[in-house]
């Protein structure tokens, strides 16, 4: 019997920002509308004011987005993921008038819409949105492009393309639990696609997303989400990444955007909103597990930030969660 490697060993507090940052802004993927066409079409999407997915099953489509520069053809197996406010077309052809979608799409509850003449689909997709909750929204959208394209030739494309396949098939067969399965198999595909670029990541905002990609400066990053109650130095985290400390500081503001302290600072401020919204923790232990030395060192930083004591903060932000309504009409904004 073949014996499974073992994991590779990782210094204490070693965490894992993508997963710990995806649970912290609530991030809720959904499968909501797939389409067919055939012959000449062109639809017109408005700004979704979220992350949004289009992942092409068979055929070729055009995408043209809002202030991203030429075109873009997407074949069979790509994904695209569009972030922040910015309207967008697909089409058959790049040059064809487009019809606005939504009154199209608001007129049919079908799981799958199609336009052209009848007969046999040549173009197959599926699209979605990830939900955030609005704390945690910028952290993402700022850390993105407008436009992730995530092409079939990527080493991540079977694994994305056996997703696909698989919300495919529980979205058009309806099977019992089929909008439990898509959400979740939805959450693994967008996973995926930030695999894919990170390797590219050289091109996204200064964030933490680009700071992960950076292999100087990952494993800095990777303490201070292991072990956000450590007091952590400029120092220490210099050594983690083999660098002196002016080097270590200078990179890591031109690929995060802020000062590494100043990151930590930030982080535990976001981890103490998402856990006074949706846990019971006395605020003087809350204060303990982010590193604060006192309940007051920890009330006096987090108003400082945020306007609101803590307890202030707990009683006045409802938790906030995705709701399992009626599913939207594909590119629908809420």
């Amino acid at each position: 019997m073949d014996v499974l490697p073992a994991p590779p060993p990782h210094p204490p507090g070693w965490g894992d920002p993508i997963a710990e940052t995806l649970e912290l802004v609530g991030a809720r993927c959904a499968l909501t509308r797939g389409f067919t066409f055939s012959g000449a079409w062109s639809l017109a999407f408005p700004a979704p004011g979220r992350l949004k997915i289009h992942a092409l099953l068979e055929g070729t489509t055009w995408l043209t987005m809002d202030g991203v520069g030429k075109p873009i053809l997407l074949a069979a197996g790509d994904v695209v993921v569009l972030a922040g406010d910015r309207r967008h077309v697909l089409a058959s052809a790049p040059d064809l008038a487009p019809v606005e979608a939504l009154p199209l799409l608001k007129a049919t509850v079908e799981p799958f819409h199609h336009t052209g003449p009848p007969g046999a689909p040549e173009v197959v997709a599926i699209g979605g949105h990830i939900e955030l909750e609005a704390a945690g929204k910028d952290l993402i959208l700022d850390a993105l492009p407008p436009l992730m394209h995530m092409r079939a030739s990527t080493a991540e494309a079977p694994a994305a393309r056996w997703l696909l396949t698989q919300a495919f098939h529980e979205m058009r067969e309806d099977r019992p639990g089929a909008s439990f399965v898509a959400n979740h198999l939805a959450q693994l595909l967008f996973v995926q696609v930030l695999r894919t670029y990170l390797g590219e990541a050289h091109t996204f905002p200064a964030g933490w997303l680009r700071a992960l990609a950076d292999e100087h400066i990952a494993p800095a990053l990777r303490l201070m989400h292991g072990d956000p109650a450590h007091s952590w130095t400029l120092a220490e985290l210099a050594r983690a990444t083999a660098m002196s400390r002016t080097s270590f500081a200078d990179r890591f503001r031109t690929v995060a955007g802020v000062p590494p302290l100043t990151y930590l600072y930030n982080w535990r401020i976001r981890l103490a909103r998402h856990r006074l919204r949706h846990h019971d923790t006395p605020v003087a232990a809350l204060a303990a597990t982010l590193g604060y030395s006192s309940e007051s060192a920890f009330s006096n930083a987090f108003k400082r930030s945020t306007g609101m004591a803590p307890l202030h903060y707990r009683h006045t932000m409802p938790t906030e969660t995705v709701p399992p309504p009626r599913p939207p009409a594909y590119g629908e904004s809420r």
